[in-house]
């Protein structure tokens, strides 16, 4: 495989034209088939965990699923006289319109608050659970159309469909803001870098049509695995991020190889001896984010399988357009700029002006390239000399602060707490969030639902059912338990399965909803059901399923986490075999982790931040983040550690020592791995502007991370731990004798003039 790549570089750069239409033909075909074939959704039997998942799917045997469920909420506006016979009259019209369509099932008498003052229309949807969403939209228009016709009266909606579609508008229209501004700021970051408009478009030019030819393939992905509806956020998060750093490295390796060249190879050859270096970096550091991504799949979870699927097919894509079409156009881009060298110095020539050379050239002359670490001081620039210079003078002290500081930094960690996003995390600028929250005020006898199912045989159906009576009668005399909704029991038509709904005055997430379930499932029902013998019960409803795929998240991170430090020591041990770069890959890439956690729960999991950041505070953190924010960090910080190592390795294969050869790989990648991450810090940052918490803090721990690995990390820790291990750092190698280094796979420097 370390040749493979340059025989595609050299194929792709000789046949430039084919390539570059292969590229764009295959991107098509992505799309073409995706959109022919359509997203596979994930239905709710993919998300079912733990005991809330159980009771969900008895339930569903018995046709007593939860069903997609509206309130429609009707009541005198603020300062206006309360007329109960207008309010009646709306509320009759409410359930006549609604009844009429047909993507309701069933419309219930209305509610009356305690204060007399509001009505509430439950209006019970067809379809699954979550096709409530897709079907919702009917259904608001008619409410609006109620309150058009009542102007004295507050006529509003709310329920799961239309939270969960008032969320998707809203996650659609923070991504195209988040897009307003990653790429105009990318595209500077890359003029700054490379100070061509032409040089600075390919890198996005590739990162999008990498995305898009990924967005066509999780179409056809999720026939095989489900779409969770989070597929597509993390094709865009990623894709743009590693798109333009892939490409990124390997145009700056492919320039600084034509500025060594002097005019003295041609395009083609240039192209080959990035690939040569560049080309297996980017190969090794797009398999290592696979690879670590990968490792989410044994979370068992839809969610996380949805998101590892999105994110190895754009590193994929990302990786093949990096090796494929990238060397094509370089190509391309390198002939025009020959071609318009030579026409300028004819017009020179024709006047007699001897030609003057560019800037660049100057700078080159101007340091005569005789050392390799004035050159690699040079690629540096001022501002990171002084950033290496601590861990060049004096790297015990360097490492010593460096590692305490992180340590500090991650300190905050120990007292994480997580909860699943759920209704009462959404931002409340959503309309009906605010609904929500006026019928949890109206109405919080029926803010929270227990959902307590049992499965017998039908000879002991009513057993059971008054075993439920009894719970019902049990909780009414519990202060954690509504005390004005009566229970429900609901029965399947075969008698084998039995469903209790007990509500409870307290929001899912807060601690006496937490506490409620706890009281259920420890004391009330193995006092009742639960004590019959043969009888099979469990307990889902809205506090269950976010306290069982906590548990289930927490119980799978032992696993996920073990493989992903195998998995990222393995591949850091293939790429440079050495056992001791390998460990310390590990060792830093937890570190720079544990920091961005730490620093996410001290911002996230308080409140002074709320105004800064513009959210509002869960008292904890999303139960994906951290899960998320250790894979996909892992496999980040190896594009780093592979760029950075691969350049050192490269010194030391050359015979140059140790200390040497950490000085001038650092200095060399320095620039470019710091402009890398400028790109992913812009990306991720991007997204603390959004609305969504659980998206803002997968944004800000990642742009934070990447942050602290690039400039903490690769310029501090890893060169003053390197340089005080010298020659060990690369056991069991043996250490390199001077010459004797070579680049794989590289052309011949030969004169094509």
């Amino acid at each position: 495989m370390s040749q493979l790549h340059v025989r595609i570089a050299r194929w792709s750069a000789r046949h430039a034209g084919r390539a570059i239409a292969g590229w764009f033909a295959f991107v098509l075909l992505c799309l073409g088939a995706g959109i022919a074939v359509g997203t596979h959704q994930a239905t709710s039997e993919d998300f079912r965990v733990g005991e809330a998942g159980r009771a969900e799917a008895v339930a569903a045997e018995g046709g007593l699923e939860r069903k997609p469920t509206e309130q429609v909420l009707v009541s005198a506006r603020p300062g206006a006289p309360h007329r109960p016979e207008e309010a009646a009259a709306a509320a009759r019209e409410i359930t006549d319109r609604m009844r009429a369509l047909p993507q309701v099932a069933e419309v219930a008498a209305p509610l009356r608050s305690a204060d007399g003052r509001t009505l509430m229309v439950p209006v019970v949807m067809k379809g699954a659970e979550l096709d409530g969403k897709k079907n919702v939209a009917p259904l608001l228009e008619q409410t609006a159309q109620v309150a058009a016709g009542h102007p004295d009266l507050v006529v509003e909606e709310t329920g799961s469909p239309a939270i969960s579609k008032g969320v998707n508008d809203q996650r659609g229209k923070d991504l195209a803001l988040s897009e307003r501004i990653t790429l105009p700021l990318t595209l500077v970051t890359l003029l700054l870098v490379f100070g061509s408009v032409v040089m600075a478009g390919v890198p996005l030019l590739l990162a999008l049509s990498s995305i898009a030819a990924a967005l066509g393939l999780s179409m056809v992905a999720s026939h095989l695995l489900p779409d969770a509806g989070v597929g597509t956020n993390m094709i865009l998060l990623i894709g743009l991020a590693v798109g333009v750093d892939y490409t990124l490295f390997y145009l700056k390796r492919e320039r600084e190889e034509r500025a060594r060249a002097r005019g003295g190879l041609s395009s083609e050859a240039l192209v080959e001896l990035a690939a040569a270096t560049a080309g297996r970096a980017i190969v090794v550091s797009g398999l290592a984010v696979i690879l670590s991504t990968a490792t989410l799949y044994l979370a068992a979870d839809v969610i996380f399988s949805s998101l590892a699927t999105g994110t190895i097919l754009v590193v994929a894509v990302a990786v093949a357009s990096s090796l494929t079409v990238l060397p094509a156009l370089l190509v391309k881009i390198g002939n025009r700029t020959e071609r318009r060298a030579a026409r300028r110095a004819e017009r020179l020539a024709e006047r007699g002006t001897p030609p003057r050379p560019r800037r660049a050239e100057r700078r080159r002359n101007s340091r005569n390239g005789t050392e390799a670490h004035a050159d690699a001081h040079a690629d540096a620039g001022r501002l990171f000399r002084v950033l290496l210079r601590p861990a060049r003078t004096r790297p015990a002290l360097t490492l010593c602060l460096s590692v305490l500081a992180l340590l500090a930094l991650s300190a905050p960690a120990l007292g994480l707490k997580l909860v699943d996003p759920g209704r009462d995390t959404f931002s409340r600028d959503i309309p009906a969030v605010q609904v929500y929250d006026r019928l949890n005020a109206a109405f919080p006898e029926r803010t929270t639902q227990h959902r307590v199912v049992a499965r017998a045989t039908p000879e002991r159906a009513a057993e059971v059912r008054q075993s439920f009576a009894d719970l019902g009668r049990r909780v009414q005399s519990d202060p954690l338990f509504a005390q004005g909704a009566e229970p429900r029991i609901l029965a399947s038509a075969d008698g084998r399965t039995t469903l209790l709904e007990l509500s409870v005055p307290f929001t899912a997430t807060s601690q006496q909803g937490a506490a409620s379930l706890n009281r259920l499932r420890q004391d009330h029902l193995p006092a009742t059901a639960g004590a019959l013998a043969g009888v099979e019960t469990a307990v889902s409803g809205d506090v269950a399923r976010g306290r069982d795929y906590v548990d289930h998240e927490r119980a799978k991170l032992p696993l996920v986490l073990g493989f992903l430090l195998l998995v990222t020591f393995l591949m850091t041990l293939w790429a440079f075999r050495s056992v001791v770069i390998a460990l310390t890959g590990v060792l830093l890439n937890l570190l720079s982790a544990a920091a961005a956690l730490g620093a996410l729960v001290a911002v996230f999991q308080g409140t002074w931040a709320e105004g800064l950041l513009a959210f509002d505070s869960l008292g904890a953190i999303a139960s994906r983040v951290p899960l998320f924010l250790f894979v996909i960090l892992f496999g980040l910080s190896m594009d780093y550690q592979v760029f950075v190592v691969s350049r050192i390795k490269e010194a030391r294969d050359r015979g140059m020592p140790a200390r040497q050869a950490v000085i001038d790989g650092i200095g060399r990648s320095a620039k470019v791995v710091t402009s890398a991450a400028i790109v992913m810090v812009t990306v991720f940052g991007a997204f603390v502007a959004l609305h969504l918490t659980e998206m803002k803090q997968m944004g800000f721990c990642l742009a934070l991370a990447v942050l602290l690995d690039a400039v903490v990390i690769r310029l501090m820790v890893l060169p003053s731990l390197m340089l005080l291990l010298g020659e060990r750092a690369w056991w069991p190698l043996r250490p390199a004798r001077p010459g004797s280094g070579h680049l794989p796979d590289a052309p011949a420097r030969q004169n094509v003039g």
